[in-house]
């Protein structure tokens, strides 16, 4: 094993409250539009059309064409011109959800002594944002983009968690097995399900979500210290 798959919101990203960022995230991109005419009812509607539209790809088409797609059915071929408007919103705006989540100092430590022992680094978020948001959350959570040998963002994707073909995706595009990699994730079923393709995980469990209530006991598991400890463990490969 030499390659370490790592979830983000909720895992590299502390984020105590899911409901409260995504009720802050929608709050100021409501705002956002409002201006330029989207009404909150057809904004909200739609937004959510377009991330179901991406849950349940194909993988005929990139999530992003899949969003635009839906999104511009409902809005209008012309909406399509608002992508820059999104992506400023990402810029500058998208900074205020910062606040319901938290730094883990651990984070940066695990990834770092990853990185001086030699191990791959995969960003295994589920992609529904385009990288700009992504690479946002990244550094919020104190590391950067390029700790990472790929990110999946809704441009590079066409599958989501909990698919199978998500991870598949993965393995096809940094040339590994599920032997060679482990998913480190606080999510159950979106995370851990990688034990299905015979990867290894690590169920982290400071904000741990598992909304079916399923068995949990077959895991590695534990917290950011835990985490840690499991890395130092492990055999440098330089």
């Amino acid at each position: 094993m030499d390659t370490f798959l790592f979830d983000l919101d909720g895992t590299l990203l502390p984020m105590p409250n899911q409901e409260l960022f995504i009720q802050t995230y929608f709050k100021i991109l409501v705002a956002k539009m409002a201006t330029y005419g989207m009404g909150e009812k057809s904004l909200y509607e739609s937004i959510w059309a377009g991330t179901k539209a991406m849950i349940e790809n194909d993988g005929q088409m990139s999530n992003e064409e899949r969003f635009w797609n839906v999104f511009s059915k409902i809005h209008g071929d012309e909406v399509r011109k608002m992508e820059p408007v999104f992506e400023e919103f990402y810029q500058n705006e998208f900074i205020v959800a910062k606040e319901t989540t938290s730094i883990e100092p651990l984070a940066k430590e695990c990834i770092q002594l990853l990185k001086d022992k030699g191990y791959r680094r995969v960003l295994a978020t589920n992609p529904l944002f385009p990288s700009v948001a992504t690479y946002r959350r990244v550094k919020w959570a104190g590391l950067e983009p390029e700790d990472f040998e790929r990110i999946t963002t809704y441009d590079n994707s066409s599958y989501c968690k909990p698919n199978l073909n998500y991870y598949r995706e993965i393995l096809d595009a940094i040339g590994k097995k599920p032997e060679d990699c482990i998913m480190i994730g606080n999510d159950v079923k979106e995370d851990m399900c990688a034990a299905e393709l015979g990867m290894d995980t690590f169920l982290l469990k400071d904000c741990l979500i598992n909304t079916e209530k399923g068995d949990i006991t077959g895991y590695k598991q534990g917290d950011f210290e835990d985490l840690l400890e499991f890395i130092k463990s492990l055999p440098s490969l330089i």
